[in-house]
This record gives structure tokens, sequence and C-alpha cells, in this order.
């Protein structure tokens, strides 16, 4: 059984190329030269980019729009807001660290939420667009989770708890995810990324074949690549980490040349 619905996505949105993707920054207070990469990248946009693109996990955690008045949220919206001002049209995807990223913080930051899968056409490209942790079916635990956690109706009662609950459950899971990094950043063996699961190959060509497309883009598996498949190419994302032993952060651009990439590691 696959990890997703099989019915195509909503209809293409055209966009505008240059077009820039970036996911997985995991943006916290407590990261700041991760964030000081990720504002450089907002002012190279500015100038270089038409449309930007953010797919999944954009946020270590979100458990509510509450959040969005919070001083670190608001600072990350405003400069999105200032980008949008300057012409550049932002998307935004939910991952799985911040699907519950609502209305309000996409309005502060002049960003247009997505589906996930959602399909675009660029430059002549028809291009499935996705978090990718739905493609991930070999951990049949987390499936489960997340196919509660996108219930409405189990949102709805999370979002009834009151915040300081809500911020304890996520920091409660953000220890568990900051102990895994940690044991990952004293290894001394040269190992650049901790071991996340894949995609599974028959959902890649599934979920191009039943969207008509050749291209698929997305993260969360933090296996940065591009992949060839028997129904087209799978780009992965990388996720970004400026703060810690092994750095990383790099933006996809699609333009008239087709796609590369543009390394923000200095």
């Amino acid at each position: 059984m696959t990890a997703f619905d099989r019915t195509p996505a909503a209809a293409p949105i055209e966009v505008q190329a240059p077009a820039w993707f970036i996911s997985d920054l995991h943006l916290t207070p407590g990261m700041p030269r991760t964030l000081a990469a990720f504002e450089r990248v907002l002012a190279q946009a500015g100038s270089q980019a038409r449309t930007l693109f953010i797919l999944g996990d954009f946020f270590e955690f979100w458990v509510g729009d509450e959040e969005t008045a919070t001083p670190f949220a608001a600072g990350v919206a405003a400069a999105l807001q200032r980008l949008a001002q300057s012409g550049v049209t932002i998307y935004l995807m939910h991952g799985n660290r911040d699907f519950l990223i609502g209305r309000r913080f996409a309005r502060a930051a002049g960003a247009t939420l997505l589906p996930d899968p959602s399909i675009i056409v660029c430059n002549g490209q028809r291009v499935v667009l996705s978090h990718g942790d739905m493609l991930c079916i070999d951990d049949p635990r987390y499936n489960r989770f997340r196919r509660w956690t996108r219930k409405g109706w189990v949102q709805r009662l999370f979002l009834m708890l009151p915040l300081a609950t809500r911020l304890k459950i996520a920091r409660r899971l953000r220890a568990d995810s900051e102990a895994g990094r940690a044991r990952h950043d004293s290894r001394d063996d040269g190992a650049a990324l901790p071991d996340y699961g894949d995609a599974d190959p028959a959902e890649v060509d599934a979920l191009l074949a039943a969207n008509n497309a050749r291209t698929l883009v997305h993260g969360h598996t933090h296996r940065p690549a591009r992949h060839a498949h028997a129904h087209g190419d799978r780009w992965v994302l990388t996720d970004w980490d400026l703060d810690g032993r092994h750095p990383r952060a790099a933006v996809l651009q699609l333009d008239a040349g087709g796609f590369s990439l543009l390394p923000q590691v200095e």
C-alpha cells in the first residue's frame, strides 16, 4: 500500500523563472548562522529570482500561528514580506515539523501556502513539488503519525491545548532531534549526514506518472542529489545547517538553462 493519494495534484501553477527551491532549514533561534545564510539568500533572491519555493520544515517546529507574534518568527516573516514586496512570488509548503503553519503566518510573510504535492510549470517544464515525507514508506510508525496529524480534527484538538502545553510537546520532540544531531556531530568518520529514510523508487515513479511529469523536486530525506527514475528525474534538496560540524546549505535553481545548484556554504 502506498503512502500517498494517487489522485493527481491540482491544476498546475504557472511560475516565472528563475525559480529557487529550498527546504529543511529547520529555523530556530539556536542556529544563528543558518538564519544568517537564509537572510543572505533572500537578499540575493531580490535581484536574481522571480519565484521562491520553500518545501517544508522551514521551522524546526511550529505549534500554531500564535508563534507568528514571537520576535523570532515575526522577524523571519518580515524578511519574507520584504522579498515579496520586491516582486518575488513566494510559495510555502508544509513539512513534517511545521504542518501547523497557517494563514496568519502566510499573510505576514507574503507567501502562498501550497498543498503537497503540487504541480508547477516553469520555463516549459512540468515539475512535481513535495516535501517528500509521504514517499518514505519504510517507516510504518511515522506514516501512521503522519496520517493522524494531517487530519483536520486532530489538528483542531491539538490547537485547543494551551500554548505552553503545545510548546512543551514540541520542545520534547526537538530535544530528541537535537540529541541525534549531537551524536552525529561528535562522529569523526567524516560522514556528512545522519541516516534518514529515503524515498521509495516505486512511489516516486507513481507520483510522476499520476501527474504526467518527468521531474520531481523534494526535501525531507537530507540526501541531496539528482536521481534518475524510470519516469523521470528526482532532485532532492539539501537540509540547511551552518551551525554544526558539517555545514551545508544550497539553493536549487530552475531557469532557461535547466536546473542548477547554488551552494550557500562559504
